[in-house]
């Protein structure tokens, strides 16, 4: 008798959930259930945007502070409706809201040009400050050569490439139109779980792009490549020039070493 009754009673109780998370969300639209007090329903509802608005201001902080208030808050009561997070882990929210804006959103006339790509940038320092990726320092010789041997990255570091400088974004840069040429960022943690950002040149970029896809080549080997690939007169120099950048990416933790 209570197994043929428990299911009435559950519909009834998921009903309700939804209705309560429904007023949540959306207050202004979504009716208040009937049990509960909308006094106390507005607690709730206080508590619920004002936690999340708060983490997600800090998590996108330049984004938030050249957003008018108006637009920030339409934007943010837009997200807390229309998105169904997949995950529950609050520190997981800044990911959700950026594929908010990239898959669940449609554009506005009115929206920044640069909109996603900041977003992008902004949530990549948080998300690598978080990450769980370990460091195989078993695998790595820290002090042998990286012409002879074969570079090791580190697998914290994102190489990230942008129509816009967002590095340089803020309330007095505001740019309309994109650059000539791509912005190439790297993001990364080093072995003290510092993170930082490189502004890289083409070239740079270009030879880190060679690094992530390299699996049994010497640094020589790929700086040769490149030389070669630029039809540079005198391959030397790209040598002896690429030689500062691999040393350089090794004193900040971006390359391990070379592979034992």
């Amino acid at each position: 008798m209570h197994a043929a009754n428990s299911k009435p009673e559950i519909a009834a109780f998921m009903q309700t959930q939804f209705a309560f998370a429904g007023a949540i969300r959306d207050p202004a639209n979504a009716a208040v259930p009937k049990d509960v007090e909308p006094r106390r329903m507005a607690v709730y509802q206080e508590l619920f945007y004002n936690n999340i608005e708060e983490f997600l201001s800090n998590a996108f902080p330049v984004l938030r502070k050249i957003t008018p208030d108006e637009k920030w808050h339409a934007l943010m009561r837009e997200f807390l409706i229309e998105h169904r997070a997949t995950t529950p882990l609050f520190p997981e929210m800044p990911r959700e809201f950026l594929h908010y804006l990239e898959q669940g959103r449609a554009p506005r006339e009115d929206d920044l040009p640069f909109m996603l790509e900041l977003a992008h940038y902004e949530w990549a320092e948080l998300a690598l400050s978080i990450s769980e990726e370990v460091i195989d320092e078993e695998s790595v010789e820290h002090n042998s050569s990286l012409l002879t041997g074969i570079p090791v990255l580190s697998p914290l570091i994102w190489l990230c490439s942008y129509r816009y400088p967002v590095h340089c974004i803020g309330p007095d840069f505001i740019p309309q139109q994109p650059t000539d040429e791509a912005t190439h960022l790297l993001v990364y943690r080093d072995r003290k779980d510092r993170v930082g950002f490189m502004e890289l040149n083409p070239v740079t970029a270009q030879l880190l792009h060679s690094l992530q896809q390299n699996h049994d080549k010497s640094g020589e080997h790929l700086l040769r490549g490149m030389a070669q690939a630029m039809q540079h007169p005198n391959p030397d120099t790209v040598l002896s020039g690429g030689l500062e950048i691999l040393q350089e990416l090794h004193s900040r933790d971006i390359i391990l070493g070379s592979r034992k």
